[in-house]
């Protein structure tokens, strides 16, 4: 799909990456995995821990990947790992200071430093080091998290495998 990133000119000189946008038809397409995903994984963690704040960041996490599967940010490691290291800190951050302010962003700055230094940068994972470091009460949720992380990775190999069915559908009209 090589016309699905376009360059435009922003500040002097400097170059960005846009979007092109596709058919009506293909942009649902594309945005049905990951809806269907984080429904299915919202409600599975639901039945089974009902820790709901769990998910918010891999909500965001999904949308991203469907806004621009090939994008670094949405890569499968940086997904993985930054994600699955902004659980740890907040709930390590929740252990050492307890829930609140201090935890918070205490968990929150770890988080940013950790994903610039090993370029593994992926916003929504600031979210989920403040969700566990508020709310993470037990173990398990960071099991269940780790899972649902598993699921998340899984959706960007789906939406390239669609990007790229879209493609060859396009190149054979």
């Amino acid at each position: 799909m090589k016309d699905y990133l376009q360059i435009e000119r922003t500040i002097a000189g400097a170059e960005c990456y846009r979007r092109r946008r596709l058919t009506l038809r293909d942009e649902f397409l594309l945005a049905l995995s990951p809806t269907a995903t984080v429904l299915v994984v919202y409600a599975l963690v639901d039945v089974v821990a009902r820790q709901r704040l769990l998910f918010t960041a891999l909500a965001a996490s999904a949308f991203l990947i469907y806004l621009d599967p090939r994008y670094g940010v949405n890569a499968v490691k940086t997904l993985v790992l930054s994600q699955l290291m902004a659980a740890t800190m907040g709930f390590l951050a929740f252990l050492w200071l307890g829930p609140g302010f201090w935890s918070g962003g205490v968990a929150m700055v770890t988080t940013i430093v950790l994903m610039i230094l090993l370029d593994v940068v992926h916003p929504p994972a600031v979210s989920t080091s403040l969700i566990f470091s508020f709310r993470a009460a037990e173990e398990s949720s960071v099991v269940l998290f780790i899972l649902a992380v598993g699921v998340t990775a899984l959706l960007v190999v789906l939406e390239k495998w669609t990007l790229w069915i879209i493609d060859r559908y396009q190149r054979n009209e």
